[in-house]
Order: C-alpha cells, then structure tokens, then sequence
C-alpha cells in the first residue's frame, strides 16, 4: 500500500553496520530525507523478516513508508505511502516486481495488502458470514506471491496515509489522468532508488484499481521515455463505464448484468431444476443475454406482445425474480431492485460486491436495501488489521488516521480524446488495446468473481472484446466462486495465488 523512499542516500543507509547486528526478525531502522524546512521529512521505516510463500522459505526486507512526488524545481508535493517486500539475497536481474493498489477511487490497498498477497493476511470467515468483534487473526500468508515477485503496495494520494504536502490541493491528484500521472511517477522513482529498470514488472490492481491499471500504463508506455511493463492484472475489472451509467434508454447495463443475476440465483436456489454447477447456468445466461434479451431491449416499444411474452419466463428464470415484478419493471431489472427482491420472501437482501452475503434491513417493503452486506461484513477486519500490522508488526505509525476507503471527493472523470477520440463516458479499455499492439510482450490477467455486481464479469469481458483490442490469447481469464473481493473465500484465495503465480513465471 505504501511506497518506498526514493533517494539514492536511503539506499546507501540500508547496510549500515548497526543494522546488520540486530537478529534477522526484528532489525528496525527509520530513515529520513532532508528536504524543505517547512514540510516534514519523509519517513521510512525498514525490518527484516523471514517466511514461508508458494512452499518456498525466504528471507525478506520489508520498506514501509513515504515517497515524495516533487515539481520540477524539486519542491515536495505530495507524500506516496508504500509497503515494499523485497527478496533478500544475491540480486537477481531476472526477478519480477509487482506494483499493486486498489480502486475507489479513494480506497488504500489494504484489502490485496492484508487480504491477498501480502506476506500477513487478516483471517475472516471463508463462508459469507459477518466478520464480528475484534480481535482478527493476523496470520503468515502462505499463498503471498514473494515466492515469485517482489511486491509493493500503493495507496495513492488521499487513500492510507498518503496526502498532499503544504500548501498543495489534493484535488491537484484525484482525477483518472491525475491519479495516473502520480502512479507512474512513483513507480519511475521506486526503479530509480532501487536499481530495476531492466527487471521484468508487473502492475495491477481491483476494482476502479483496473481502471487506474490502464490510465498508468498509457502514462508508463505511451511516450517516448517508456517503463515497459511484461504483465498487467485486472482484478474485478471495470474498464468501459458505459455499462454503469443509470441513463434512460441505455441497455447495456441490463444486458451485461444478466448473468451475474443468474449466478445469484443459482447460488441461492432461487432456480427451478437447477444444474449441479454455476459455470453452465452462466454459459446459458449470457446467450440469452447477448441474443434474446438485447433485442427485446433494442426493440423497445417495438416489441410485440407475444415477444414480450416470450421474452419474460426466460428472464424470470435467469433472475429468480417473478414475472409479475419483471413486467412492470419493464423487462429492465435494475442491479439495486434486485438485491431487495430476490429474497424478499425471506426477509433479506444480498450484497453489492459480494452477492452470497446477506442482511436483514429496517423493514422488508422497501425497493432498494438499507447498506451492502458484504462490506459492512468484512471492514472492520481490514482496517483493525491493516492499523495494527502497520504500526506494530512493520513499526511504521505516522500520527495520522489510516484512511480505508471514502476520503477522496470530486474525483475528476474525464480523459479527453482517446486514441480514436471521443470523452463521452470513460472507457479505458482502449489503452488496453494500444498497450497490447504496441508492447508484444505484454500479457493480461483478468480475474472475475461470478458473484459481483459493483464489477459484473460479463461487463468485463465485453469491454475487453472490442475493435481495437488484439485477440491473440495475450489475454487470460481465470473466473471464481466468490464475488469481488474473490479471496475472502479461501479456496479462492488459494486458485487466484496459485493462477497469478503462474501468470508471473509465464512470461
């Protein structure tokens, strides 16, 4: 979450002789850069660690800590919070980086940080269920990638403890572009302070992190002073924004929401006859859904009375949700309506990101639910695990409030001209595009939960299978049992590990 300090003199710092005569699990050092009286020194602190990843024992170096993004006259304008684990030992030139963060915008990447592939996870329940009352099992991450990659987390300006310095407005960060920019410069200077600009890199992130991945890498290899990058991961992906604009008269929504509904329903047996396996009943949906269900919704009032006939026990099918409700719905059923109705006959309503999860509001007659169920489920895990593992365990305690998630406003949406131009709604599938036909060495992995609907996988594959972008099997789709935050589910999080392991060694 966290980036790295950037100076060549905190380099130098790490093989200080004071530290090499602390035992190996505890060495701690802080180190600060000189800089500008009026602003604060940058903070870094330094432990050694040892652990077990992939079945593989190594020793590890763990960086927690700011970097500061400068003008060009060298004037502090923001401080970059990053947690780096390095592989110590003989350098390696072949070995990987991975810089990873999460989406939002304005969220810390505390949930692939202390969830997925940090060397400590936070251990909540695998089955849906809420996460309770402090105290949270803190405990080694076996399926952590440091078998395969070093890795750094970033939260970017205003997320964690990142934030603008002096007098300098946040707002200068929080915009698709903006963030973007501030992304690449970090990672251009983590390369610099850390000498691997010719070390195969990696970069990825979830949720609008997806979106962020694509922005930094149109910033990192869409001019003539390239970081080529050898692999991109998309987590949850959400690319292409039309799908999510709640606009009159736009299908595309209903459309790519469909098989995400009927995975629902088949997980909460809401579907008659229903097949042993979810991969079929999906498979079935999304025909419907791009074949029949798209022209009845493209026909519009056009439709005859007999299409609509045909149309509705099929939806009703898919959905779960009776033919009654869908017809005065028009056919259109909304992502929010359905969370209150698909189990209104049993008092409860499912969750946003992860629909497996369940929550029982003020009342039952409402249209839409009360809050989501499967983040008011597993927050307070994260952020008592992200503060204590942070200011504890990696002895890095800022005196500042650890921001998770929210703190970003009036985030600036707009990219201009694209490649082809165009600035109606974000899409930034086709920097995807020109990254994959410009770099052929470039991979994607894109990692979907059928049990989302802030980031539907049928959403994620049509943006990703549009003009523009190569279809040569660069592209690699892994799918899981669980919803957006897919490794909350421990047999997911051991599949995702185990698929990104070898998305990583692939190359």
């Amino acid at each position: 979450m966290k980036p790295f300090v950037t100076s060549a003199l905190w380099s130098m710092l790490l093989a200080t002789s004071a530290l090499a005569q602390q035992p190996a699990e505890t060495r701690t050092e802080t180190k600060v850069e000189r800089t500008d009286p009026a602003i604060p020194p940058p903070v870094v602190s330094i432990t050694r660690h040892i652990g077990t990843f992939g079945g593989q024992r190594l020793s590890y170096r763990a960086v927690a800590g700011e970097t500061y993004l400068k003008d060009k006259d060298g004037k502090p304008l923001a401080a970059i919070t990053s947690y780096s684990y390095l592989k110590e030992g003989a350098a390696d030139p072949n070995r990987p980086v991975t810089f990873l963060w999460n989406g939002g915008p304005g969220s810390g990447s505390l949930w692939l940080h202390m969830g997925a592939f940090g060397p400590k996870r936070v251990v909540i329940a695998s089955d849906a269920k809420d996460d309770g009352g402090p105290p949270y099992p803190i405990v080694d991450n076996d399926e952590s990638l440091l078998d395969a990659t070093d890795l750094v987390f970033i939260d970017p300006v205003g997320t964690g403890f990142s934030g603008a310095l002096g007098k300098t407005d946040p707002k200068d960060y929080w915009g698709v572009t903006k963030d973007a920019k501030s992304m690449a410069q970090f990672i251009r200077q983590w390369l610099d302070a850390n000498g691997r600009w010719n070390a195969p890199k990696y970069i990825g992130g979830e949720s609008y992190g997806t979106t962020r991945a694509a922005a930094v890498v149109n910033e990192l290899e869409g001019s003539y002073t390239d970081v080529a990058i050898n692999g991109i991961i998309l987590i949850s992906a959400i690319l292409d924004f039309s799908q999510a604009a709640d606009v009159p008269g736009n299908e595309l929504g209903y459309v790519t929401n469909l098989p995400s509904m009927a995975a629902t329903a088949w997980f909460h047996d809401k579907v008659a006859n229903k097949p042993a396996t979810v991969e079929p009943f999906v498979a079935e949906a999304r025909a419907f859904a791009i074949g029949p269900y798209a022209t009845a919704l493209l026909k519009g009032n056009a439709l005859t009375p007999a299409e609509r006939a045909a149309i509705r026990p099929r939806l009703a099918r898919f959905t779960g949700v009776s033919e009654q409700y869908l017809d005065r719905a028009d056919l259109r059923l909304s992502p929010r309506r359905f969370y209150k109705e698909l189990l209104r006959d049993r008092g409860l309503t499912i969750g946003r990101l992860d629909t497996r999860y369940t929550g029982r509001d003020y009342d039952s007659a409402g249209e839409e639910p009360d809050n989501d169920p499967s983040f008011y489920a597993i927050d307070g895990a994260y952020t008592a695990a992200m503060n204590a593992y942070a200011r504890q365990t990696l002895k890095y305690s800022p005196d500042l409030v650890y921001s998770s998630i929210g703190g970003v406003r009036d985030w600036d949406w707009q990219i201009g001209g694209g490649p082809r131009g165009g600035s109606g709604y974000l899409n930034v599938a086709p920097y995807l595009g020109r990254a994959l036909r410009e770099n052929s060495g470039l991979r994607v992995f894109v990692g979907q939960g059928y049990y989302d609907f802030a980031t539907p996988f049928f959403g994620a594959e049509y943006s990703l299978n549009r003009t523009g972008i190569p279809n040569d099997g660069r592209i690699r789709w892994r799918y899981y049992d669980a919803g957006h935050m897919m490794y909350v589910r421990d047999d997911d999080l051991r599949k995702l590990s185990a698929d990104l392991r070898a998305f990583i060694r692939g190359r």
